[in-house]
C-alpha cells in the first residue's frame, strides 16, 4: 500500500514577501505561501499585480531574503527551509524559472 499526500486547496496566507530586481528595470515581488513561492510583477499602467511564476517546493519555507552582490544589477533570493537548508536562487526572465546557485 502506498499513500500519497495532495493538497486540494493551495495556501493563501503570505508568510514572507521580498522585493528586488531580476536584471530588468522592473521591480518584482517574491512571496512565500507556506511551501509555494510566487514571483509577482506590478503593472504601473493598470495598477494590478500579475503572477509571473509559481513554484511549489517540497519543504516549508522558514525564511526569505533578497541580497545583491557589490557592483551587480540583479538581486538573488536566499531561502531557508524547515530542514535547515539555505538555498540561493536566481530568477532568469528569459527561461521564466528560478535557478539554484548554491545549496
Amino acid at each position: 500500500m502506498f499513500l500519497y499526500n495532495i493538497t486540494l486547496q493551495r495556501a493563501t496566507d503570505i508568510i514572507f514577501a521580498i522585493h528586488g530586481n531580476s536584471g530588468t528595470k522592473l521591480q518584482e515581488i517574491v512571496v512565500s505561501l507556506g511551501k509555494i513561492m510566487e514571483l509577482l510583477c506590478p503593472d504601473a499602467n493598470t495598477g494590478k499585480v500579475h503572477t509571473l511564476l509559481t513554484v511549489e517546493v517540497f519543504r516549508i519555507i522558514r525564511s526569505l531574503m533578497a541580497f545583491r552582490l557589490t557592483g551587480e544589477t540583479k538581486d538573488y533570493i536566499v531561502v531557508g527551509s524547515d530542514s535547515g537548508r539555505i538555498i540561493i536562487l536566481e530568477y532568469h526572465p528569459s527561461k521564466n524559472m528560478f535557478e539554484k546557485i548554491h545549496q
